[in-house]
């Protein structure tokens, strides 16, 4: 751990896309030795925290590691409380359920309290589904936008679609979104549905996972090709 700074610090700790047997495939030496330096962990539930810790060589015995709570149901007055034991002297980290904190994640405000109060925060490579399904797409790299989930009514995510093809032309950007898993098999029929002939769509989906897979090419293919099964798949959409 010398490569570490000793002093109190919110490290920022990658998290796996799925439930993969070996971690060391996917993140760096870096994050084995940042997790044996802290004292507690910040995460979306216990559940995905102590899951995460047991991968891990820990400073002292992984299910005596406190974990407290910090998800989209957090007000902002639990940020102070989150980071006083950190203002104390503590390092702490904070974990995803999924790929990288503070990404589509309220860790993110987090940050930005520890930032105003004068924490020290680092931050540890790891993967990240947006990245990862745009260097798979072959779409434009240069410009890009992430949306994160579109609206749950039907009539409003047709309208957002339209508006984001609409934003791609104008911008000569790619442009990204989500969805829950039980959506997305209604999700991509519109995209084939509502999208022109020339626009490039693509699927990707459990990525790192043996069951990865990714499908790139205009919707007048799309029209002639079976759709992917992507039922209870975490999945990620491109249009450009």
């Amino acid at each position: 751990m010398s490569d570490l700074p000793a002093k109190p610090t919110l490290l920022l700790l990658p998290n796996l896309l799925g439930e993969q047997p070996h971690h060391d495939l996917f993140l760096p030496a870096s994050v084995d030795r940042a997790v044996a330096s802290i004292d507690d962990l910040i995460s979306e539930s216990p559940t995905a925290g102590r899951r995460y810790l047991g991968r891990f060589q820990t400073k002292k015995p992984a299910h005596e590691i406190p974990i407290a709570l910090y998800n989209e149901h957090n007000s902002d007055q639990d940020l102070d409380f989150l980071l006083e034991p950190i203002r104390k002297g503590e390092r702490w980290g904070l974990v995803s359920d999924g790929g990288l904190p503070c990404i589509a994640d309220p860790g993110s405000k987090l940050v930005a309290r520890a930032r105003q109060t004068g924490i020290n925060v680092q931050a540890f490579v790891g993967p990240s589904a947006i990245l990862l399904s745009l260097m798979l797409s072959g779409l434009p790299g240069q410009r890009f936008a992430f949306h994160g989930y579109l609206d749950k009514d039907p009539a409003t995510r047709k309208k957002q679609i339209s508006n984001l093809a609409k934003r791609s032309r104008q911008e000569d950007s790619t442009q990204i979104f989500i969805e829950a898993p039980y959506r997305n098999k209604h999700v991509l029929e519109m995209l084939v549905e509502t999208l022109d002939d020339q626009t490039q769509l693509c699927v990707a989906w459990e990525l790192t996972l043996p069951s990865q897979g990714t499908v790139s090419q205009p919707i007048s293919l799309w029209k002639k090709s079976p759709l992917p099964n992507l039922e209870k798949r975490n999945a990620i959409f491109l249009i450009y």
